[in-house]
This record gives structure tokens, C-alpha cells and sequence, in this order.
């Protein structure tokens, strides 16, 4: 199975494929899902000198790894205001100490490796009314708090000169966020894997899992011996391989068109640092330009992972209400990705069995909270789990109304917020 016809495919770096599973082999750790939250488990632990294997059903980076926006977001879906309010003042600490990890790893593994991914520092949220921007200045004030003293408030005219459109009333710069070429930074962290010694084997997806000492992965046409086992599928994991993780998440979908070439001239006059953009409704927007002077666009939301058909009539009206200065543009790629929901939209990580761990539900913020997620599983493995307990503690509820009637309800509630969104209460 290839990678979906997108940007990020067609401008993918030269890279070989990895084989397919075809023996009976062991190793230290077996990790299912060859997307962000496996290959950085796997540089992590290879780095420390685990000998690890990671079985990809389709290719390296097929899932929402290789098909998001590209953005570098610190912290979670729900702030640390949230968190303190639900789990108490002590997560708040452990997690609040956390919210700007997985940023740091990405720029570290990029210099380490030398990853060609295009990255970009700079990202901003951007308030379409009072009630958003006076959130973001609260914001300001608890990132700062947390030790994030690389942002900047905007405000209407601030905001501006960074964003040519007249649908916000102020934003929040943070200059530790960014954005980039995300299956390049997924194919770079598998070579990076390899050098360690690490085997990853694509097309080679995980059929059946036998707990016991040690545990056994099967595939198709082999399996994997191993002590330690980490399903790191997300929404992309079958349901039936351990149905204990499909009962507390939801698959959804987001689209994405990037335009045309524009101009250097044209795509700096709409965003003149180059930064990339999220705006604060409940169901975002969320653009950036790209290394060749395209603007990539995504928003929306499909619950229960349906895949629209009218990719371009979903996302030109909200590319055009953002910037009417480009009517009449051509859209070169639009493509959908999954991402896998939790009801608390924080991310769900625990232990299944002895020596089986989980990490999913990244909720939309899946490009940071990954690069940490494989840091605190690697730190669990060593004997070191107070980081990974923080989250592990946090209670992982089912969606309400079972399989068949999740993404209905879910669905209905998102509308509701959708709509305090536009009335701006």
C-alpha cells in the first residue's frame, strides 16, 4: 500500500523501501505502527541501545504522520488551565513541566541527523473574536509560567503584519512552534533508526498478539519474539488486534489542499514571516506555506473517519473567507488523514500487560506530543516511569453511545461548540 497522493508524497526525499517481514525473528522491543509515535520510540530506545523492531502495515509515515499540517504546536489538546481544573494541581506540574518537550525533540533530531524536513521556526494562534484573544492571553500567561518565554501577544494590527486578513482580532506568536515537511521528518527518523540498528519492516502488518514471556507478534508471513511490546498505531491500528484500545477512542478525519505555486512575492504578502497559523475555534483552521511557495490549507473535522469526496468544495469557502485575495486559485493536491480522538482530548498511554504498552489519542496535537511520548516510553522501559505514570494516571473514558453511536454524538456536540464559536460567546 503507498502513501496517499499528496504534497507531502510527491515531494518526499529519495529514500529506499524497508523489507517485508518474512521470518521468525526476536528482538528486545516490537512496536506496531511505523508512524510518529513508533519510529520516535524506536530512535529513542535504539539510541539506548535496545535492539528494537518496528512492523509498518502500509509504508513509513502512511497514516497521519505523513499526511497533517506540517505543525509544530506546543502542548496538548487542553491546556494546563484544563488539566489543574480536572486532575488536580500535582498533574498540572508534571504535565505543565512537559508541554514543550516534544517540540525540542523534533529540533533536536533534525540537527543530530541533518533531516532535510524544511522546518521553520514561528507559529500563531489567531482569535476571531475577544472571547478567543482574551484565552490566549491567558495563555501567555501560564506557558510563560512553564518556562516558555519565546512568545509575543498581538494585537489587531500586531496580528496583521504577520497575517494578511482581516478576520482576526489579535494572536499569541510562539517562536518555539514552527512547521515543516512531516513525512520527511518521519522518513529521516527511520534512517536515523536504521543507523542505530533498529529493523523496520513495512507491509508487514500485525495480525494477532500473544501475551506471555516473551510475547509473540504475528504478521502475514512471520513473526517477533519479544520482551517488551508497544502498539503505537493510533487511528490507524485495526480495532480487532486489541479491541481494549479501540473502545476508549474515535477516528476522525481532517482535510487538507495545498494551491498552486505562488510567488515568493505572493506568499510572503500573505504571510510575511513565514510562520504557520491555527485560529481558535473549536473545529479549526489551521495553513502554513511550503518550501516552494504553495499555501497548504486544512480544517474540518469528519468523525468516525470518513472520507469526503468534495475535498475542494469543504476547503475553499474557509480559504477564501481567511484570504478573498485568492479567488480564483487552483488547488494542485487535497487529501484526508485520520487522527484518532479521545473524549477527554488528552492523549491515552498505559500498560495493557506485563511489559505491553500503549500510547494513542493524540487528539490533533500529534506532531509534538509523539517526540515526547517515545522519550517517556523509553524512560519507562529503563526503569524510570514517573513521567510516563503522570499520563498513565489520567482516567480514560469511553465515548458515550458505544461504536455505533459515537461519532453521531460526537458530532452533535462539536456542532454546538461550532456554533458558540460563530455567535463569539
Amino acid at each position: 500500500m503507498e502513501h496517499v497522493q499528496s504534497y507531502y508524497a510527491a515531494t518526499a526525499n529519495p529514500h529506499d523501501r524497508w523489507p517485508r517481514l518474512a521470518d521468525d525473528i526476536l528482538c528486545d522491543v516490537c512496536i506496531i505502527g511505523g508512524g510518529f509515535t513508533g519510529l520516535s520510540s524506536a530512535l529513542y530506545l535504539t539510541e539506548a541501545g535496545y535492539d528494537v523492531v518496528v512492523l509498518e502495515a502500509a509504508r513509513v509515515g502512511f497514516g497521519a504522520s505523513g499526511r497533517n499540517g506540517g505543525q509544530v504546536v506546543n502542548s496538548y489538546n487542553r491546556d494546563i488551565d484544563v488539566i489543574e481544573r480536572r486532575y488536580g494541581k500535582e498533574s498540572a506540574r508534571l504535565l505543565g513541566s512537559m508541554m514543550f518537550e516534544g517540540a525540542a525533540a523534533i529540533r533536536d533530531r533534525i540537527d543530530r541527523y541533518a533531516i532535510s524536513c524544511d522546518y521553520r521556526p514561528g507559529g500563531v494562534f489567531a482569535a476571531l473574536n475577544s472571547r478567543q484573544f482574551s484565552h490566549l492571553k491567558q495563555q501567555h500567561q501560564r506557558w510563560q509560567h512553564y518556562g516558555n518565554h519565546q512568545l509575543e501577544l498581538l494585537d489587531e494590527l500586531g496580528i496583521r503584519r504577520k497575517i494578511a486578513s482581516e478576520r482576526y482580532v489579535g494572536g499569541l506568536l510562539d517562536r518555539s512552534g514552527g512547521h515543516l515537511h512531516p513525512l520527511n521528518l518521519a522518513l529521516g527518523e527511520a534512517e536515523a533508526i536504521r543507523r542505530h540498528g533498529g529493523r523496520i519492516y513495512e507491509e508487514s502488518e500485525a495480525t494477532a498478539v500473544t501475551y506471555g514471556t516473551p510475547h509473540r507478534v504475528r504478521t502475514a508471513q512471520g513473526s517477533v519474539l519479544a520482551k517488551y511490546v508497544i502498539f503505537a498505531g493510533n487511528a490507524y491500528l485495526a480495532p480487532q488486534l486489541e479491541p481494549r484500545l479501540a473502545s476508549k477512542s474515535l477516528p476522525c478525519s481532517s482535510q487538507i489542499v495545498v494551491t498552486e505555486p505562488l510567488s515568493r512575492d505572493k506568499a510572503l504578502a500573505l504571510l510575511p514571516d513565514n510562520y504557520c497559523v491555527e485560529d481558535r475555534n473549536y473545529l479549526l483552521d489551521y495553513y502554513r506555506l511550503t518550501a516552494d511557495n504553495r499555501l497548504l490549507y486544512g480544517g474540518g473535522v469528519s468523525y468516525g473517519a470518513r472520507e469526503p469526496g468534495n475535498i475542494h468544495e469543504l476547503i475553499r469557502p474557509r480559504l477564501l473567507k481567511t484570504f478573498p485575495q485568492l479567488e480564483g486559485i487552483k488547488f494542485d493536491y487535497a487529501w484526508s488523514g485520520n487522527f484518532l480522538l479521545t473524549l477527554s482530548r488528552m492523549p491515552q498511554i498505559g500498560r495493557l500487560e506485563n511489559g505491553v504498552y500503549y500510547m494513542q489519542g493524540d487528539s490533533g496535537h500529534g506532531v509534538t506530543w509523539t517526540h515526547l511520548a517515545g522519550k517517556l516510553v523509553c524512560e519507562a522501559l529503563q526503569g524510570e516511569p514517573k513521567r510516563f505514570d503522570a499520563f498513565a494516571r489520567l482516567p480514560h473514558l469511553p465515548f458515550p453511545g458505544g461504536r455505533r453511536l459515537r461519532a453521531p454524538l460526537t458530532a452533535l456536540g462539536a456542532a454546538w461548540y461550532a456554533l458558540r464559536d460563530r455567535l463569539g460567546v
